[in-house]
């Protein structure tokens, strides 16, 4: 029976557009070059920041972020940034009377701008804060903490990224759903290590809610 529902951030709740045009703008470049050279460096299971050092080799990005914030250029996030599905969808899964959080790999100002949006969850948390990223183990044993449900069996992880989100939260117990949504989301949508490991596969966070619903019946 699924207790408790974990979901990821950056698209699987938020759209990253604006978190990539800022890099690119701040790096005058074309946002289009920028944002296709993040399409290229994941595709090739690399991190996606590495996009970032490929137009600018020896740059320090924590150095680069802290200029940024110091600039007024840093991040921020509305309601725009939110997928339409969001909010109907989180209130319903508290309707359907399972505890529902938030966990990303995000820095701390991140975590404090999902808060100020007072989304309909029992919490929030971002790796800035706990001091551990995915795809480590720990990261996931802390999200299963969050959700208070002792078994992980009982918490289904949603995120469109399969070695960040579906492959290591499997790994470590816990339900998953892999969603359409996003570049990677669609990227590894349809391939067969990620259709196998995940327990769902779904292309909105509407389909989501029908399955925790059923489960709980």
């Amino acid at each position: 029976m699924i207790r408790a529902v974990a979901l990821d951030v950056g698209e699987t709740l938020t759209r990253d557009d604006r978190y990539w045009a800022a890099w690119a703008d701040w790096l005058d470049v074309p946002r289009h070059t920028l944002s296709a050279l993040v399409g290229a460096v994941v595709a090739r299971g690399r991190d996606n920041a590495d996009a970032i050092r490929l137009l600018r080799p020896d740059i320090d990005l924590a150095a680069e972020y802290a200029a940024r914030e110091a600039a007024g250029s840093g991040e921020r996030l509305d309601e725009s940034d939110l997928y339409e599905d969001v909010r109907p969808a989180l209130a319903a899964l508290r309707d359907v009377g399972v505890r529902v959080v938030v966990a990303g790999n995000q820095t701390a100002r991140a975590g404090e701008l999902l808060r100020s949006l007072a989304l309909p969850v029992d919490a929030v948390a971002v790796s800035g804060e706990w001091g551990v990223t995915k795809p480590d183990r720990d990261f996931f044993l802390k999200v299963v903490d969050l959700t208070a449900v002792s078994e992980p069996g009982e918490v289904v992880y949603v995120g469109d990224h399969p070695a960040n989100d579906v492959f290591p939260a499997a790994g470590c117990g816990l339900l998953t759903a892999h969603i359409r949504r996003g570049p990677w989301g669609h990227l590894w949508a349809d391939d067969p290590a990620v259709r196998t490991t995940a327990t769902w596969s779904v292309n909105s966070l509407s389909e989501l809610v029908d399955i925790v619903a059923a489960s709980s019946r």
